[in-house]
């Protein structure tokens, strides 16, 4: 009895675990950081001075996927020296006081634009304002100090990625969830629309059009990483879910062509100097198509039942083209109506019809 409950209490802490990356995300930093430490005590002097340095790229460094943690650990150490060096070049010509603090900020925010650091830019000012402050006594010692242990310390993080390599299927298998949802509900709300009226709110869906922008963009970089991540080497544990990141590339595609899709439909329907009415025979079916859709971006991503959903999509889709063609309209409604069917199609041919079959693997959260 007391075996159970203990195994029963360790799998509620293992799917928790599973559940929340953030919790893997600060163990590692949390051990880098340690470990970090240790090393920096036992460098020779003067690095051994100011071991606290060491955890900062520790930190930097185990924060993201092994391929990013290399290019951000470099980013962070350019940076520092360039911060550094703008910091030494001032103390040579002023004394350290308001004046000099503020031109060697301003100066350092300027070079940290720079689109090389990219997310790291800010420790430009950081390192300046650490050597400026706290290194004006034994400058160089200090500089040399403060950028070797931070470089020292990312080097123990990134060995630590190379051990426990991070693959963030997760957070990208909620940001391709919230996507997923994001669109259903949209295509809801307009089959709602033309089920209600003919008529389209154009303000109202400019505004959603261009708050699905973020999102799109959210989850790109998001199967970005997890595709860096896959790719970062040959640990068995990526091995193990490269089938899974590769079903995320093809739902990506899916979803990036079901957006695009929808955004024509949207534009087609949605004119504010004339807005289009559907004729009422075709209305009826396009309502059909479009909550089918939203059905389909509503199911599981990996459930037995979504190629029906795709099949029942396709077919309908067919038969609202069959109606656009049969039925005898002005040259300019069968334009839109027919380029509506054509956006349509792409939609529901971007669900692949077989994808790479990463359910078995795929133990949703089995990895940050």
């Amino acid at each position: 009895m007391v075996e159970k409950r203990v195994a029963g209490v360790a799998q509620a802490m293992y799917w928790a675990w599973l559940r929340h990356p953030r919790w893997s995300i600060a163990a590692r930093g949390a051990l880098a950081a340690g470990v970090a430490w240790v090393v920096g005590i036992y460098v020779p002097h003067p690095l051994g001075d100011f071991p606290y340095y060491a955890p900062l790229g520790a930190i930097i460094a185990t924060t993201s996927t092994l391929v990013r943690s290399v290019k951000d650990s470099y980013r962070v150490t350019v940076a520092v020296l360039l911060g550094a060096g703008i910091a030494r070049l001032a103390q040579e010509f002023l004394p350290v006081g308001p004046f000099s603090i503020a031109l060697v900020i301003g100066v350092a925010l300027l070079c940290a634009g720079w689109k090389f650091f990219g997310d790291q830019g800010s420790w430009v000012a950081n390192s300046a304002l650490f050597v400026l402050i706290l290194g004006n006594a034994d400058a160089l010692s200090f500089v040399g100090s403060f950028a070797g242990l931070v470089a020292l310390g990312a080097l123990v993080g990134i060995g630590l990625n190379l051990l426990l390599p991070p693959l963030p299927l997760t957070p990208t298998e909620n940001a391709l969830d919230g996507l997923s949802a994001l669109l259903a509900g949209q295509v809801e709300d307009l089959a709602e629309s033309l089920e209600e009226s003919s008529d389209v709110d154009a303000e109202d869906w400019e505004r959603r059009r261009v708050a699905i922008q973020p999102v799109l963009e959210e989850t790109r970089v998001s199967v970005r990483e997890s595709r860096d991540a896959a790719k970062a080497g040959r640990h068995p544990r990526v091995r193990r879910y490269r089938r899974w990141t590769e079903g995320q590339d093809a739902r990506a595609q899916e979803l990036e062509t079901v957006a695009a899709s929808v955004d024509v439909v949207v534009t087609l329907l949605v004119d504010t100097a004339e807005p289009v009415r559907l004729p009422e025979d075709l209305c009826e079916p396009l309502v059909g198509v479009l909550r089918s859709l939203a059905g389909v971006l509503r199911a599981d991503a990996w459930g037995e039942d979504r190629d029906e959903l795709v099949d029942a999509l396709r077919e309908q889709v067919r038969d609202f083209r069959r109606g656009v063609v049969e039925r005898s309209s002005d040259p300019g409604e069968g334009l839109v109506v027919g380029s509506v069917a054509v956006a349509l199609r792409r939609a529901a041919d971007a669900f692949a019809s077989t994808r790479p079959d990463a359910e078995e693997e795929m133990v949703r959260g089995e990895t940050e």
